[in-house]
């Protein structure tokens, strides 16, 4: 009974320790989440600006990552910069140095331990978030209750340490641990992939380290583990970016990598020696104070080599062949994901590229059916594949930047680009299974249209295809009066499909013989184009609606005495 009433506290205790673990990570993700959504623009500025020379690039990394609290988001703003050629590979390394060094500073900004600074910034935080609908002061509101909840977690987990450090069995597993760096080592690297924060698990090391159930060679080993994981959760975040912006994730990787091998392998088996002047500080410092003195090294003893790192990253990630894939996003920039009118933009103009692949399916469809262009017909199906694989990528964009909570404007445009976004897709599948199927009919029984069918067909398309440049403009501009013009061209497209469907009877009733052998392909194909431009001009009914311009119902007033009538038949 007594073992089970301890092994049932042991587990209690873990359960409360991982608990402020996860409120630790939380809080710091709030304070980095509040300053990217308001301070985005100043920080990718302020990184633009400090890259002119090495140390000063450095210095502009350091500062950028205290701010953040991250050197991860540091390297994702970094790294759009490269890839939009607007910062060099090589000082973009120097930043990433400067960052890492920043977040050794954040954490001893965080180490700051006062009892009632913590209550204070959640209130402040939740009074503040509660009392404004201003964006940016809700994010400064949030960083508020971020900073809150981390010094709170750092208080619990300090008293859950201290706890389960009594209980059976945990001291003992700790133990194990303390002969064994490279497995220490590889923990802490995995635990701060699994985090995405270094920032978060050297203050755990820091907190376990002086409540003494971490020793000082195992912290150590540790914290050098954090410092990997640290480059290397941003490093396989960023495999399918631009290779611009992967070389900088991998460079950051290998220059933390390489020092970290080199204290792992070379320094830690003479701790007790080397680090001898830490072991005179308190625990919690000492731990900070090793992770401060790794980064700083590694900046120092990099810095002059940031060139040849570069090339070395340019050889290992070859810019891939000009022509590229064009399902391959190019605008969905990762490192604004938590600021989202900065994303929603970059989805907008994704979605207009998207919009031009599409746009270049719809003129081949007509070549096409022309031509009987039997390769270009090849050529348009390769397209909905590319128009498949990029749709799928701003999906999954939009709901990463969903996740970061949205204010009522953003959702409503969130909403929008989705929307679009389907409805483009849905125009492609036309294009590829609808009107290529008919010219596959078209070629394979080799039809010939009448010389008016096909003027028809043309004058259709081009109105299809002016509507289609009108929506995009709407989709962009969101203005109320482009919007009224494309919904009012729904009933003149109405008007040329009787039009034609009449032309085309007549020519039947004739005996026209191409008209005869063309028929059922002639209507189906101003079928498929009146429904791509009723996937188009859907753009327009929420700009139209949020405006007013919109009535209820479409349906004409029935007179009174009708419903009445009805009613009484009823």
């Amino acid at each position: 009974m007594e073992a089970g009433t301890l092994l049932m506290t042991g587990s209690t205790l873990l359960l409360q320790f991982i608990g402020w673990v996860a409120l630790l990570l939380w809080g710091v993700r709030m304070v980095r989440t509040g300053i990217t959504r308001s301070f985005t623009g100043q920080v990718r500025q302020l990184v633009a600006l400090g890259t002119r020379n090495r140390l000063s690039a450095a210095v502009a990394g350091t500062a950028v990552a205290i701010v953040l609290q991250s050197s991860t988001a540091t390297g994702l703003i970094v790294s759009s910069l490269v890839t939009r050629e607007i910062v060099q590979l090589p000082a973009a390394l120097c930043v990433m140095l400067g960052a890492d060094v920043g977040t050794a500073i954040a954490a001893f900004i965080f180490s700051v331990r006062i009892a009632w600074l913590a209550p204070l910034l959640i209130a402040a935080g939740v009074f503040g978030f509660l009392s404004t609908r201003d964006d940016r002061r809700r994010s400064l509101a949030r960083i508020a209750i971020g900073l809150g909840l981390t010094l709170l977690a750092l208080q619990l987990i300090g008293s859950a340490s201290a706890e389960l450090r009594q209980a059976p069995g945990f001291a003992t597993t700790i133990g194990l641990l303390d002969g064994q760096p490279l497995v220490a080592f590889l923990m802490g690297a995995l635990i701060t992939w699994l985090a995405h924060s270094s920032l978060s698990t050297v203050i755990l090391v820091m907190s376990l380290t002086a409540s003494g159930i971490v020793s000082l060679p195992l912290a150590f080993a540790l914290v050098l583990g954090a410092n990997v994981g640290g480059a290397l959760a941003p490093f396989v975040d960023q495999l399918t970016a631009p290779a611009a912006g992967r070389r900088v994730m991998l460079g950051n990787l290998i220059m933390r990598g390489a020092m970290a091998a080199f204290a792992l392998v070379v320094l830690l088996p003479f701790a007790s020696t080397m680090f001898r002047p830490l072991h005179d500080l308190s625990p919690a410092h000492a731990v900070l104070t090793f992770h401060a003195a790794f980064n700083l090294v590694t900046a120092m003893a990099f810095l002059p080599f940031a060139g040849s790192v570069a090339g070395l990253c340019r050889l290992q990630v070859p810019d891939l062949p000009v022509a590229g894939d064009a399902g391959q996003p190019r605008y969905l920039d990762a490192s604004v994901i938590d600021s989202p009118t900065e994303a929603l933009a970059a989805a907008t103009r994704e979605t207009l590229a998207l919009g031009d692949l599409v746009a270049g399916m719809l003129d081949q469809s007509l070549t096409v059916l022309e031509k009987d262009d039997a390769r270009l017909m090849k050529q348009i199906e390769k397209s909905d594949d590319g128009v498949d694989k990029l749709h799928e990528a701003i999906k999954l964009y939009l709901m990463k930047v969903s996740s970061a909570g949205m204010s009522g404007e953003d959702s409503a445009r969130f909403v929008e680009i989705l929307t679009f976004v389907t409805n483009l897709e849905h125009i492609g599948d036309i294009i590829d299974k609808n009107l290529m199927e008919l010219a596959a009919k078209k070629i394979r029984n080799k039809l010939v249209f009448s010389r008016e069918g096909l003027d028809e067909l043309r004058q259709f398309h081009g109105r299809v295809r002016d509507n289609m440049r009108l929506a995009y403009n709407v989709f962009t501009l969101r203005d109320v009066r482009l919007a009224r013009k494309l919904l009012n061209e729904k009933p003149l497209l109405r008007e040329a499909e009787v039009y034609s469907a009449n032309s085309h009877f007549a020519r039947l009733r004739a005996g026209r013989q191409e008209s005869i052998e063309t028929s059922a392909i002639h209507l189906d194909i101003i079928r498929d184009l009146k429904r791509i431009n009723s996937h188009l001009t859907s753009v327009a009914y929420p700009i139209l609606e949020e405006a007013g311009e919109l009535l209820d119902s479409r349906l004409r007033n029935a007179r009174p005495a009708e419903d009445d009538a009805y009613v009484t038949r009823q």
